[in-house]
């Protein structure tokens, strides 16, 4: 017995057309869509405080005027986390838009991940897992809507109703959080994003199809997609998803800690990658909380210097800039500047010739971000270096967000199913083990282990190292591929190869010493090394390298999402017999 679960959104904001795609495009049981992320709920919280009945993704609610009716008549459940912070408020405006379509769509939502916020914070929501939309589906829901779950809860939640699963069937849900974990970024597990990408047919990587799970009772799961749709589903495509915003050997979540060093792929067919293997422990105590506050407000300012005395010129606008600021006597909290050197000796071409030096600005109050820097920045206009201009007029200062986590012990979050019929459904704590976190570990959550066994996962075996003659200098990237994400202000590189040659050569060569000499702006931060042998992949954290996460903008990419990219572009020396 088979449950087919795709997927039509990876984040607010991805393909509209996703969703009749998926419903069209071939057999389902399940569609979910993923629509949050860190930073879309603080979005939505700033929504909210202009509209209190706002919160939600509007962008579903759209999509739905067409797919409630398509997924009625293919008989398709639909789930997504689109609710946000106000998921009661999405299930009303769906059934309304049932009513007028004339369709008898029966709509449910999950609540009670929202919690009390603090002095200072604008959103605090608790990441809940499956077991209230397996409630919700079990009651003859159509339609379920949630606010803050895991991503992988999407599709945790059906199998749980469709297998009958236990809470304790740990084996079994960790597979569907790996399968989960695999398909919640859309396209990614499908070709997009891919390091290997120059590989394939450009014509095939112009639009990827999104991807589906063919979920087993066993817990194993085979990741493909609708015939005829573009992208690839192969072993490479779908390790660079499983390392995406991971960190240890223990993945954990409400439903269960998900074994990720006992993951296997296997390639089964054209687009058909199975992933079996997986093992699962109890879940921790607690649930993790993701805060959103305003941090306060920023600006920035890039000059573009051209030609010549390109650092000359980046000191005079500097100093002339910090002059201005210190005589209004309003300098912001915060001033960094960044010199990015993309300009080239005898340029064909005037931009080609240009610099870009980057002002970026912090500080509590909006006015001294706001006019102070500004009026700086215009009054040199005629007064600085030659060729002087900047990218943008300067504007105001802008408020940013802080993300930040907590931990709350799980029985103390009101995780409640709200039924078609409006009934209100408490869902129980999932069984947890109280075992503390590991010393020395990076995981997000205190995890726990199998009774009998060891506070510590055991160092997994490394390969025999590659015997080889000579080596040549070359990038990284010529033999390994590479996905990076962000966690707060953290971030992950996961780093993978295809052979086993490979495998015996990076699992000795990138040591931690190695990554930090590769990508200097980790030398003063803490990095941990992960090891999953059987994804012959390295999976490293890098402990604060985001600031206070991405809305607060506190790096050129605040996201991490270019990270592994710039590890690939890294020269080192590479065994001739692997290049």
């Amino acid at each position: 017995m088979v449950l087919r679960i795709g997927n039509a959104s990876g984040f607010y904001g991805d393909r509209f057309d996703a969703v009749r795609e998926m419903l069209t495009g071939g057999e389902l049981d399940v569609l979910t869509g993923d629509y949050l992320a860190e930073l879309t709920m603080l979005i939505l919280g700033r929504d909210q405080l202009k509209d209190p009945s706002a919160g939600y993704a509007k962008t579903f609610l759209r999509q739905m005027e067409e797919g409630l009716g398509l997924a009625h008549e293919r008989g398709v459940r639909i789930v997504a986390n689109a609710g946000g912070l106000n998921p009661a408020g999405l299930a009303e405006a769906l059934r309304a838009l049932a009513a007028k379509l004339g369709l008898p769509t029966r709509i449910a939502h999950v609540e009670g991940d929202r919690l009390p916020s603090p002095d200072g914070v604008l959103t605090a929501n608790a990441y809940l897992g499956g077991a209230g939309i397996a409630a919700c589906l079990a009651a003859g829901a159509d339609v379920v809507v949630t606010g803050r779950v895991t991503d992988a809860a999407l599709v945790t939640g059906p199998a749980q109703w469709h297998f009958g699963w236990g809470p304790e069937e740990y084996d079994r849900l960790a597979g569907a959080v790996v399968a989960g974990h695999v398909l919640e970024c859309g396209t990614q597990a499908t070709g997009g994003n891919y390091a290997f990408f120059a590989e394939h047919d450009p014509a095939a990587l112009r639009r990827p199809g999104f991807p589906l799970a063919e979920l087993h009772a066993d817990g194993s799961a085979v990741i493909t997609k609708h015939a005829g749709t573009g992208g690839l589903v192969d072993v490479g495509t779908v390790t660079a998803q499983l390392l995406y915003e991971t960190a240890g050997a223990r993945y954990p979540g409400p439903d269960v800690t998900a074994r990720l060093d006992t993951v296997r792929l296997t390639q089964v067919g054209p687009d058909r990658v199975r992933i079996h293997g997986v093992t699962g422990e109890a879940p921790p105590l607690t649930l993790k909380v993701g805060l959103n506050r305003l941090g306060g407000f920023r600006n920035e300012v890039v000059f573009v210097l051209t030609g010549l005395d390109v650092e000359a010129k980046a000191r005079l606008v500097r100093d002339q800039t910090e002059d201005a600021l210190e005589r209004a006597g309003s300098r912001p909290a915060e001033v960094r500047w960044e010199l990015v050197r993309t300009d080239r000796p005898d340029a064909a071409t005037e931009e080609t010739a240009s610099a870009l030096l980057r002002l970026v600005v912090r500080d509590p109050s909006p006015e001294a971000v706001g006019r102070t820097l500004t009026g700086a920045a215009i009054e040199l206009a005629l007064a600085s270096y030659p060729g002087f201009h900047v990218t943008a007029p300067p504007g105001k200062g802008a408020p940013y967000g802080v993300f930040g986590t907590a931990y709350v012990p799980a029985a103390d979050v009101p995780h409640t199913a709200v039924l078609p019929d409006g009934t209100r459904v408490p869902v129980p704590t999932a069984v947890a083990a109280p075992v503390p976190v590991p010393p020395n570990s990076a995981d997000l959550l205190p995890v726990p282990v199998p009774p009998n066994s060891a506070d510590l996962l055991p160092v997994p075996d490394l390969p025999p190292p590659l015997p080889y003659d000579s080596t040549r200098r070359a990038p990284l990237g010529r033999i390994a591929g590479a996905r990076s994400g962000d966690k707060g202000g953290d971030a992950n590189v996961g780093v993978w190869v295809r052979t086993e040659e490979e495998w015996r050569w990076l699992a000795h060569a990138l040591t931690v010493e190695t990554f930090r000499e590769l990508l200097p702006e980790t030398a003063g931060l803490p990095v941990e090394r992960h090891v999953l042998p059987h994804l012959r992949a390295l999976n490293f954290t890098v402990a604060g390298i985001l600031g206070e996460g991405v809305a607060s903008q506190a790096r050129f990419d605040p996201q991490a999402k270019a990270l592994g990219e710039w590890l690939r572009s890294r020269h080192l020396d590479i065994p001739e017999v692997l290049l």
